[in-house]
């Protein structure tokens, strides 16, 4: 059985297998770059999909496609938006650093289809008409990660800070240790503490936003150098204007094409901003294991939901999985950040030539962080419960307490309290009403940790 059929390009003919919607550029790349394995996401995919329909639409209100050309690369072409022929684009995201691969490759399975549809079209005078790799494979990296960034990870950072939120006042009178340098410090509630939290995340969320606006503007009309050759100059903002229609984001032209094709500064920004999230939750992760961390042993002030084993050999052994699995994220993402800095540098005169790297690597920090960031918040902050007994016997046992007592006593003073305290392992306050002369309900007053949390000064000098 023929399980082939031959196809050609401008290099001469090449065999490809028999049901591939894709033709002979495409089988090129697939014979070039056997490297990684790695394809290009579904979101990237999606917005190639959105870009060639909406340049249908364009082109055929410029006279530049007849009507059925047009309507079957349309159609065609939302058929790969929406995910129905992802498996006819498996080019390797190592491959030309223009992406030229992909860009052909989407070209030749959307006209494959329009023809099957009874239309005369062809990859590069049809679907491409206006059109270069170097011009859509730049819009399609800020199609996606502004769709993707929109519609998974801005979300999940609000249910995220929903969460912390909740809790955060659900514990807002729970009085803890406070920790720096993770030595004993003067008391905090968990109200407080999580509301650090929060407010990192509402920040990464606004950085985030602030960056899409960059994301927004398209390159798309500056062809193959940025100068438009063989593009109408209405071409650009029409196509930003109907890939607005088409998925209700705010996609403009962007006004220098040069800057949108030979630097990738706006995807650097947004990665960057993308690790700074990645930051923030390694942090959050971090804290969380230290809080539960024991429960004999360690700090032991909350426990985390039970969600499997904890290990092949040690029974009854249950670990902090989700802000494990936070924190891994947090390192790739960051190393994502890596590369996605050194390929924005690879931009030489007119083109940036690590675009494929920048896709994917960009794309898969925004799908981590939006995945992990709602595990984090439903299966570790949502249901922690605090040991109380735990909270409350180190917070008596605190010495760090007496920095109350500075205005009324002296660092001195207060000082040698706090060593006799340490010392003898006893409370603060017996401690104190040795040391200090006070009555025992003003210490108690001054010394309350729950009082403590709202700061201020607890008493007058002396």
């Amino acid at each position: 059985m023929n399980t082939f059929r031959t196809e050609h390009d401008s290099m001469g003919e090449l065999k490809v297998p028999a049901d591939a919607l894709y033709g002979a550029q495409t089988q090129r790349a697939i014979d070039n770059f056997p490297i990684s394995g790695l394809h290009l996401p579904r979101p990237f995919i999606r917005a190639l999909g959105l870009i060639k329909a909406a340049a249908a639409e364009v082109n055929l209100a410029m006279g530049h496609l007849k009507k059925n050309q047009a309507a079957a690369i349309r159609k065609a072409a939302l058929a790969v938006a929406d995910g129905e022929h992802d498996a006819q684009f498996p080019i390797d995201i190592f491959q030309t650093g223009s992406g030229t691969s992909t860009n052909m490759n989407a070209n030749e399975v959307i006209a494959h289809l329009a023809v099957k549809g009874g239309a005369r079209v062809h990859p590069n005078d049809h679907v491409n008409y206006g059109q270069s790799s170097n011009d859509v494979i730049p819009t399609a990296i800020h199609v996606s990660a502004t769709l993707t960034a929109s519609e998974q990870l801005l979300p999940a950072l609000k249910h995220l800070g929903k969460v912390i939120d909740k809790r955060a006042r659900e514990l807002r009178n729970t009085a803890k240790t406070g920790r720096t340098h993770l030595m004993d410090a003067m008391p905090i509630t968990f109200g407080q503490e999580l509301s650090g939290w929060s407010a990192q995340i509402g920040s990464a969320s606004e950085r985030i936003e602030d960056a899409l606006k960059r994301m927004r503007r398209l390159p798309l009309g500056g062809t193959a150098v940025g100068t438009g050759i063989n593009a109408d100059p209405a071409f650009g903002p029409a196509v930003a204007a109907q890939l607005k229609k088409l998925t209700g984001v705010k996609f403009e032209s962007a006004e220098n094409y040069f800057e949108g094709m030979a630097a990738q500064d706006a995807a650097v920004e947004l990665s960057g901003q993308l690790k700074t999230l990645a930051v923030a939750l390694m942090k959050i992760a971090n804290d969380l294991r230290w809080m539960n961390s024991g429960p004999l042993a360690g700090l032991g002030e909350i426990e985390l939901p039970a969600l499997q084993p904890g290990s092949s050999i040690m029974p009854g052994k249950v670990n902090p999985v989700i802000p494990e699995a936070t924190a891994m994220v947090a390192a790739q993402v960051i190393g994502n950040d890596a590369s996605i800095t050194i390929a924005g540098q690879s931009g030489n005169f007119q083109l940036n030539v690590m675009l494929p790297l920048i896709a994917h690597n960009l794309l898969q920090s925004i799908g981590i962080l939006a995945n992990v960031s709602r595990l984090l918040a439903d299966q570790a902050i949502a249901g922690f419960k605090v040991n109380r007994e735990r909270v409350n016997q180190a917070l008596a046992m605190n010495p760090i307490l007496v920095t109350a007592l500075n205005p009324v006593i002296g660092y001195e003073k207060g000082a040698a309290t706090a060593k006799q305290a340490y010392k003898e392992k006893r409370p603060i306050l017996e401690v104190a009403l040795e040391t200090t002369g006070l009555p025992k309900d003003e210490l108690k007053k001054l010394l309350d940790p729950l009082a403590l949390t709202r700061g201020g000064i607890q008493g007058e000098g002396k």
